[in-house]
């Protein structure tokens, strides 16, 4: 007699292989129809909000790993608080002016670049940008991130530059805004001043020199400097000395040197020369402050000062400065009264005022600088000095610093700096180190310099009076500009004559003219991002400032996050955010830095191609973003095998519910067989442990949860007891909707709790959920699985972890039998258990009816006895199992074959064909 037909075997149309590359796409097409982004909103049209601001990434080409990192984390935070009850708006956007877009465009034109008008490069520079907003979107969109792509925010758009001018009007009016001639990073090969959050450092070797400067009015005596910038040392005005550090005089061979003396033993070991010398003069260095010495190589004094920077690290205590080439220097200068004094051009190259070099590059000098020095008997020593040096942030190229005419905002004025220090202080930080981080660097930085000698920006709105040379910018004028803004955006700037720029009939405030030019350098483009509180979350409706949370990368604390809580403050007063998650930066598998040269490059696009998408974030949810993360093609295949067993549980688990309908079959909790009753508390567990991982933005550990309760829950344990019972018994069964009833619950919350992360598993998943379960048109308008205590029972879960510990050790003993060759499958076995422990036997007695199915053998015996050889009190004997097999469930009973109307049956399957299968014939 065929019994297969009376089994309840799985059922589900649900594939097992993915096929994730082809079918995502389709789910995709479905969203677009249904336009989800909306359909989450309305549906929680009447609820609280959660804002998440979205950093605008720049349009200057396709999404790298590192971009898509940071969009799947932004879109895991949007769809968990949806379902936790939220309205999540997701306002896409990008920043769209700056270097990074010019720099692209400059190389594409080449030198059709220096035949064309400003307007012109900035239409072209508009063109690139918004092709690779177009780009970046679908990219995006790809990855299953929804939000509002119809609408972004862009900062090329006039509303959004008008609102930029409106928060730099703020700090006008505060008078934090000034321009002066400073020492600022300078890049010679974008010819741009950069400000501190430009400036990435790199290991560079440079020339290292010690040079003689002869001591004025005293004859044969020289004071010895020391520099890693030799190509400075036509701008040299003063050397700086430390004021309490002891100074002295010595002779080498004939010459009378002036150094700190804790550094002459150092130095003269490099040049050979006894160590033991007769120190004839001592000072403090406060002594030598006015003291005279003379350019090395120009017809120009040199001052001796004080500062308390110099070290006694290197060198020699005596400090080379040049006012127009260091920051330090030019504070230096500015207390002495030196001239701020930089004979070197936009390009880094010396201009006419050192004639010597008129035209050479300033790096390519140096070697000239030491022949010169050399040549005329000043040089001490020469060599290399490996050290940290700042680089340009796009080019990667070593910058310069250089004195020029820049705008600023001041940090300090109106206790700004404080005040933004105190809100950071409000603010959650996720990871906690980077309040730290960013409270250090706020603390230290400089004023901020805001102009950028570029074209592709939102200019500077100043004027300067041709009358009397003051410069003009203020709330009047200002006003002006913003309303042309507001209507044709920032190329009126260069387009329009100065007199439509400023209001009519305007005069300078300063000496009454009236002949004006109008400023040609535009704003730093971390004032544009910084101001998208302004710009973007204060004028959307569906917005709330300040925003709840902004996530970016860690390089951030010192971009974005910097500008953003500082112009924010400046204007309101408050930080523009209420928490701020950082993540880290991508390495490829062996943890080195990802760059084309290296080859070692994964682009998100080839990888969807080969995985889908749903990889990708698996990935992201399942990796520790707070640290720098590993990925290579074979990291991902491990997620793939991740993913596999995530699938194939879901889909066992949809195969045993496939007759199964909440509505009408669902058990009560009350009514649960205790193992059930245990299976649900293990859940409920697992959905408080995941929803306290993701409110505390850390879905790697939520994600590591389930795929912990996945394998050792679900697959070692229940799931795999459960079998015969969701097979052999009945099909409406107590037994059966028991185990059923909870494998509901964990499918759903399973597929709710990945849904944030695997957005496409989870939507497949949900359209073979039994209709009465499908409320929506997508997975993800369900709300989050419901936490419920009264279901975890504690000492349930204490009393199986028992009945586990020995489960494992009957699997122990059945793999050595199998090795021995004295059963094969484990219902072959008859297990004999002998404790000598009574807490051991009233824990298996108390469930003796279904050790057989627990330790899915097909016997079991249970036995006291007063010792055994196991140290913890119990014994395990396995033999054959005795009887014949039953053909329905593989198990072995002695009275399979006793009931003539089920022959080859056990006397358990009999009962069960009786009761729920009595016309079994008309089954064949």
């Amino acid at each position: 007699m065929e019994y297969k037909k009376t089994l309840n075997l799985p059922k589900t149309k649900f594939p097992m292989r993915a096929g994730l590359a082809k079918k995502e796409p389709e789910f995709l097409n479905q969203w677009e129809k249904l336009d989800l982004y909306n359909y989450l909103l309305n549906n929680r049209k009447t609820a609280d909000d959660f804002i998440l601001h979205d950093g605008p990434p720049y349009a200057n080409g396709k999404i790298h790993i590192g971009t898509a990192l940071n969009k799947i984390l932004k879109d895991i935070i949007i769809k968990y608080k949806t379902m936790q009850g939220f309205k999540a708006p997701y306002v896409p956007g990008w920043d769209t002016h700056g270097l990074p877009i010019e720099h692209h465009v400059s190389k594409e034109l080449g030198s059709k670049i220096n035949d064309m008008s400003k307007l012109e490069i900035r239409g072209k520079c508009a063109e690139y940008a918004m092709k690779y907003v177009d780009i970046q979107r679908e990219d995006f969109k790809r990855l299953g991130v929804a939000g509002e792509w119809d609408n972004p925010y862009l900062t090329l758009n006039p509303q959004y530059e008008s609102k930029v001018l409106e928060t730099l009007k703020a700090l006008v009016e505060t008078d934090n805004v000034y321009r002066s001639k400073k020492v600022v990073h300078w890049c010679p090969n974008c010819e741009t001043a950069l400000a501190e959050a430009e400036i990435e450092y790199a290991d560079e070797t440079s020339d290292s020199i010690y040079v003689k400067f002869a001591m004025k009015d005293e004859p044969n005596t020289y004071i010895i400097i020391w520099t890693t910038t030799p190509w400075t040392l036509p701008a040299n005005l003063a050397i700086a000395v430390h004021p309490d550090f002891e100074y002295v005089q010595f002779d080498v061979d004939g010459e009378k040197w002036i150094m700190a003396k804790e550094l002459t033993s150092e130095l003269l070991k490099k040049i050979g020369k006894s160590e033991d010398v007769l120190f004839e003069k001592t000072w403090k260095g406060k002594e030598l402050e006015g003291k005279k010495a003379l350019h090395p190589f120009l017809d120009r004094e040199s001052l001796v000062v004080l500062a308390d920077y110099v070290t006694l690290e290197t060198g020699t205590g005596c400090v080379h400065t040049a006012p127009g080439h260091g920051a330090d220097d030019y504070l230096t200068g500015i207390k002495y009264g030196l001239d701020v004094y930089s004979p070197v051009n936009s390009q880094g190259r010396y201009t006419e005022e050192f004639p010597q070099m008129k035209g050479e590059f300033v790096f390519k000098a140096n070697a000239k600088i030491n022949a010169m020095l050399e040549d005329m008997g000043k040089m001490v020593l020469a060599e290399k000095y490996k050290h940290s040096y700042p680089h340009c942030w796009r080019c990667k190229k070593p910058i310069i610093f250089r004195a020029t005419e820049q705008w600023f905002i001041s940090i300090d004025k109106n206790n700004l700096r404080q005040k933004v220090l105190d809100e950071i202080k409000k603010t959650k930080w996720v990871p906690s180190w980077g309040e730290n981080r960013i409270t250090a660097m706020i603390s230290d930085r400089p004023d901020w310099c805001i102009s950028r000698q570029r074209a592709w920006g939102i200019p500077i709105p100043a004027y300067y009076c041709e009358d009397c040379g003051k410069t003009i910018m203020n709330a009047q004028t200002m006003d002006h500009v913003i309303g042309i803004v507001e209507k044709e955006g920032t190329n009126a700037w260069f387009s329009k004559d100065v007199k439509e720029l400023l209001p009519a009939g305007y005069q300078c405030p300063h000496c009454g003219g009236t002949h004006f030019t109008k400023e040609e350098d535009i704003l730093d483009v971390w004032i544009d991002s910084g101001s998208s509180f302004e710009s973007v979350i204060r004028q959307r409706d569906v917005l709330r400032y300040p925003a709840d949370c902004y996530i970016e990368g860690s390089d951030q604390h010192r971009g974005w996050f910097n500008s953003s809580i500082f112009l924010s403050v400046a204007k309101y007063g408050i930080a523009p955010f209420k928490s701020v998650v950082t993540h880290g930066f991508i390495r490829d598998g062996k943890g080195h830095k990802m760059s084309k040269s290296l080859g070692n490059v994964i682009l998100p696009q080839e990888v969807i191609e080969q995985y889908g998408a749903d990889i990708l974030r698996l990935w992201v949810g399942s990796s520790d973003y707070r640290n720098d993360i590993n990925v290579s093609l074979g990291i991902l295949k491990q997620y793939t095998d991740s993913y596999k067993k995530i699938r194939n549980t879901l889909r066992f688990l949809l195969g045993n519910l496939s007759d199964y309908d909440p509505a009408t079959d669902a058990v009560q909790r009350e009514d649960l067989l205790e193992f059930d009753r245990w299976a649900l508390s293990r859940l409920n567990n697992l959905i408080k442990t995941v929803q306290t991982n993701y409110d505390d933005f850390e879905f790697y550990k939520g994600v590591q949860a389930i795929n912990r309760y996945i394998v050792s829950d679900l697959s070692n344990v229940y799931l795999d007891v459960l079998k015969d019972r969701l097979y052999v018994e009945g099909t409406k069964s107590l037994a059966r909707r028991s185990g059923q009833t909870v494998m509901y619950e964990i499918m759903t919350a399973l597929t709710l709790m990945l849904a944030p992360v695997l957005v496409f598993t989870a939507e497949e998943v949900y359209n073979y959920f039994p209709e009465s379960a499908r409320k929506f048109e997508t997975v993800h308008a369900l709300d989050w699985p419901e936490y419920n205590p009264d279901a975890v029972d504690l000492e349930l879960e204490k009393k199986w972890r028992k009945l586990l510990e020995i489960k494992e050790k009957v699997n122990n003993t059945l793999e050595k039998s199998r090795t021995a060759g004295t059963v094969g499958h484990s219902l072959d076995a008859h297990c004999t258990l002998k404790t000598s422990s009574e807490e051991i036997y009233q824990l298996l007695e108390s469930q003796k009816a279904m050790l057989e199915r627990f330790f899915i053998v097909s016997q079991v015996r249970l036995e006291k006895c007063d010792k055994t050889e196991a140290e913890d009190g119990l014994d395990i004997l396995v033999e054959h199992a005795k009887g014949e097999k039953c053909q329905r469930c593989w198990n072995y009973d002695e009275g399979t074959g006793s009931n003539e109307k089920y022959p080859n049956t056990c006397p358990r399957c009999a009962d069960i064909l009786e009761e729920f299968y009595p016309d079994l014939e008309a089954l064949e």
